[in-house]
């Protein structure tokens, strides 16, 4: 059987080079990401629309879908388990974070939806998914925690953490800058294949 390649990104993560991925593709990130869950997207947009700076830049940038488990160990953050929570979660937020933020990437759990789509193709972002239930091997390839913001108002799950990694991933592309949606392709595909027994 034939070995999958692997595409290796470094972030931030210029559009250009990304325009070519297809859903299918399985790819593997180095550089700074940044965790965004319910509270930190809601957040993000608050400052967004009121014209506040972030505390960090996400011009291109790779963000994950994540709410660590981490424990300060002396002066630094040892995080031990770093999976991306369900993105649909996000999904009522996504198309207005995508649109104020200028990321590049989503990485996250699950599929998400027709807005994010739409706003994957109409900004040329990518969503990608972490495989579940694989929480402890997400945090080795956290290389170090730069920063966290937030933290005391939205609690450690919810805050703004700053990872550096290495080699992240595999990561599948689950929606393309095209707006092809692989879960939602599938669950047709399922539907189509359920009904032809049923008959």
């Amino acid at each position: 059987m034939a070995k999958v390649e692997e595409k290796i990104f470094e972030t931030p993560v210029d559009k250009k080079t990304i325009k070519n991925l297809e859903v299918g593709d399985i790819i593997r990130i180095n550089g700074t990401i940044f965790t965004f869950r319910d509270k930190a997207h809601q957040k993000a947009i608050e400052f967004y629309k009121r014209k506040k700076k972030l505390p960090v830049d996400l011009n291109n940038a790779v963000i994950l879908h994540c709410g660590p488990i981490a424990k300060k160990v002396g002066k630094n953050w040892k995080v031990f388990s770093a999976g991306p929570t369900t993105s649909m979660r996000m999904e009522r937020l996504e198309e207005e974070f995508i649109r104020y933020s200028n990321i590049s990437m989503i990485i996250g759990k699950g599929g998400m939806g027709e807005s994010t789509a739409k706003a994957c193709r109409r900004f040329g972002v990518v969503y990608c998914t972490f495989p579940g239930g694989a929480g402890a091997l997400a945090a080795s390839y956290i290389k170090k925690v730069k920063d966290v913001f937030w933290l005391e108002e939205l609690s450690i799950p919810e805050a703004l953490w700053v990872f550096e990694v290495e080699n992240f991933g595999p990561l599948i592309v689950t929606i393309d800058t095209k707006g092809r949606n692989l879960t939602e392709e599938i669950k047709i595909e399922a539907k189509e294949r359920i009904s032809s027994y049923i008959k």
